[in-house]
């Protein structure tokens, strides 16, 4: 028996069940200083991991990503949305010329960053997070269990200790606890036919030549949980392997990478397969790295086509509207 295979399945059931227990919302704003050619400030809202709206500095305006939110929701909303946007702009650009100073910086490119969010499981429950990043690096984090913030940077503990003598925490989880679960409610029952959806992915490997590396891609599915693995000759290998991240496309589905990284000689000696696990399949995918071909150093592609037969900072505003 493959117990390593075995197991491997049992956590893409995991994964899977609990992609399916719960709804999640999701706001990552990004303040950048001026001078490259970006946005100065950059919002995005998702829906279990759905982006679903949109504004930055450039456009000046909230803009619905779906379809479903153009369909239900007034244009008062959307009104409303970009001045509050217009207003916490200013917010971020002062607080990024604080952070600059604080870190002793008078030019080049810095960026302020805040993610929060929240997910409610099938039984009502929420549990939410905030985290202000600073260049890249993570500055403050909220533990709403303690109701304290933890300073993941020297210079963050001063702030720490402000928001918290403040009742900050307090402040954010009663929004988590209250209002902003409403939101998630609304906009998944607005979203229900889109965000419940299963699309099969399309599944290719390829290499650019023979000494490269073999790229197993999966592209084009939904929801987001995936599983890519390899075998050599009906093992489990995890060496010589690296999982990309999950990455968005441009029409709401996914696509994910694995990368294997052996000798010529080896992929000759040995029969190494990729495999895709995804909710949307009654079975997995097995592609075989023997059906690469090469001609002379152009990429050669093997496509396969899947379907299942089912497939029919500071002081910000904290409205998680």
């Amino acid at each position: 028996m493959d117990y390593k295979h075995d197991v491997q399945k049992w956590l893409l059931l995991l994964l899977l069940s609990a992609e399916a227990a719960f709804h999640s919302l999701q706001y990552i704003i990004t303040a950048t200083t001026p001078g490259i050619d970006f946005p100065e400030y950059i919002v995005v809202g998702l829906v279990d991991e759905e982006q679903f709206v949109y504004y930055d500095s450039n456009i000046k305006k909230m803009i619905p990503k779906t379809e479903w939110m153009q369909k239900n929701v007034r244009e008062d909303y959307w009104t409303s949305e970009t001045q509050k946007q217009d207003r916490v702009q200013e917010i971020f650009k002062a607080n990024l010329a604080i952070l600059m100073k604080r870190f002793d910086q008078t030019d080049g490119v810095h960026t302020l960053l805040r993610r929060s969010g929240y997910n409610l499981d099938k039984n009502g429950s929420v549990t939410g997070y905030f985290q202000f990043n600073y260049d890249g690096e993570e500055f403050l984090i909220l533990d709403l269990k303690t109701l304290t913030w933890t300073a993941a940077h020297q210079k963050a503990l001063g702030t720490k200790l402000k928001w918290e003598a403040a009742g900050d925490p307090h402040f954010r989880k009663h929004y988590l606890d209250n209002d902003c679960v409403d939101y998630l409610r609304k906009y998944v029952e607005y979203g229900n036919s889109t965000l419940g959806r299963k699309v099969s992915p399309e599944a290719s490997l390829f290499q650019k030549d023979s000494s490269s590396p073999v790229v197993c891609h999966a592209t084009g599915f939904f929801p987001k949980a995936v599983m890519i693995s390899w075998q050599k000759d009906g093992e489990d290998l995890h060496k010589d392997v690296e999982l990309r991240e999950t990455l968005p496309n441009q029409d709401g589905t996914f696509q994910k990478r694995s990368v294997l990284t052996v000798s010529p000689e080896e992929l000759n000696r040995h029969n190494y397969t990729c495999i895709i696990q995804h909710s949307s399949l009654e079975e997995e995918v097995v592609l075989l790295v023997s059906d690469l071909s090469g001609d002379g150093g152009l990429s050669a592609f093997v496509h396969t086509w899947l379907f299942c037969s089912s497939c029919s900072l500071f002081w910000l505003e904290f409205s998680c509207g």
